[in-house]
């Protein structure tokens, strides 16, 4: 019986991670995805106007 103490922890893992690698590829994409794709492309945007206009006054 110790062969199945020994198997059951790397096999419980090995669920567990097959089961949130499944969860991460379902979540991609979606009807979520074109808001998601838009709160980035404005914090980027924002990030990049903001180290312009500092940049503009450094100078």
């Amino acid at each position: 019986m110790d062969y199945v103490s020994a198997l059951v922890p790397p096999v419980v893992m090995a669920v567990f991670f097959v089961a949130v690698i499944r969860v991460i590829v379902k979540t991609q994409g979606g009807a979520a995805k074109a808001k998601e794709d838009a709160a980035v492309d404005a914090a980027l945007a924002r990030a990049e106007s903001t180290r312009q206009a500092s940049a503009g006054t450094d100078a």
